[in-house]
């Protein structure tokens, strides 16, 4: 099939989903840079994504509680990177919600190290930081990467 203008190029991309991540959101692409920070260790990155009165939920596993604030999320990502090392970042199923009062994204992401650990995200932002974000375990997740 050939297509003759780029407005019905690009109508073909929206249609059949084959623009891929070139159409996500300034929220997607923090998301992914946050995985990212996770699976390198990078706690000043981590740090920096957040807002000063963010909330994060974790579900499952040795670090499962509630955290919130600057000084706590260090503390649990300084706890995790130590434990975990260095970690493979596969994303699967990245979706943005976003209106001008911030944006929501969620994902399939699996971290992959001394252990395989998957986690069913959901980061809401506002003002382009991180005010709650859940990291749900699920053993049986499908990312679907």
């Amino acid at each position: 099939m050939v297509l003759k203008t780029t407005g019905t190029a690009l109508l073909f991309l929206a249609l059949t989903g084959a623009a891929g991540t070139a159409l996500a959101g300034p929220a997607a692409d923090s998301a992914n840079q946050h995985f990212k920070a996770i699976g390198a260790g990078d706690i000043e990155q981590l740090a920096r994504s957040y807002a000063g009165d963010a909330i994060l939920q974790w579900v499952g596993g040795p670090l499962d509680g509630v955290y919130s604030g600057e000084a706590r999320l260090r503390e649990l990502w300084s706890k995790f990177t130590a434990a975990q090392g260095k970690l493979d970042v596969q994303v699967g199923n990245l979706q943005e919600s976003a209106n001008p009062k911030g944006a929501t994204v969620t994902a399939n992401v699996e971290f992959k190290g001394k252990a395989a650990i998957k986690v069913r995200y959901v980061l809401t932002y506002r003002d382009g930081r991180i005010v709650n974000e859940v990291w749900q375990i699920d053993p049986n997740l499908a990312v679907g990467y």
